[in-house]
């Protein structure tokens, strides 16, 4: 059971990280002024990236090894909304980091202080998946 027990804290460090960046990193943030914000938002938004999509796959793989092993269809379903992430990521919140990247290129700090704002808002989506996942998992476990 060593592997629920990965696939479990794996889906809970995505859903920390997640948090975080919507309950601490995003509001510090947009206190910032528009210069500030743009500077913190571009190398902040990669590392972050890499480390949801990191937790999310590995927290994807160890359910599905998980349900493979233990013929459990809550781990199936856990590790689909853990890897869904992915999917959501790259509908929702890319083209929003792309909007961004052309707003900083183009000067208009203003109007990325407004997208920005919404893409935290979407972000959110991160943190509902990662928690539904995570809960699933803890059924799954116990």
């Amino acid at each position: 059971m060593i592997i629920g027990s990965l696939a479990l804290a794996t889906a809970g460090a995505f859903t920390g990280a997640s948090l975080y960046v919507n309950y601490v990193e995003q509001p510090a943030r947009l206190a910032l002024t528009d210069d500030a914000l743009i500077k913190e938002w571009e190398p902040s938004d990669h590392r972050g990236f890499i480390v949801l999509a990191s937790f999310a796959a590995l927290a994807a793989l160890f359910g599905f090894i998980a349900y493979r092993e233990l013929d459990d269809v809550r781990w199936l379903f856990g590790a689909l909304l853990a890897i869904a992430s992915w999917p959501y990521t790259y509908l929702a919140i890319v083209p929003l980091n792309n909007r961004i990247l052309a707003l900083i290129e183009a000067d208009a700090s203003h109007e990325a202080r407004k997208v920005i704002d919404l893409w935290g808002r979407l972000e959110l989506g991160q943190t509902a998946l990662g928690l539904v996942a995570t809960l699933i998992y803890v059924w799954a476990a116990g």
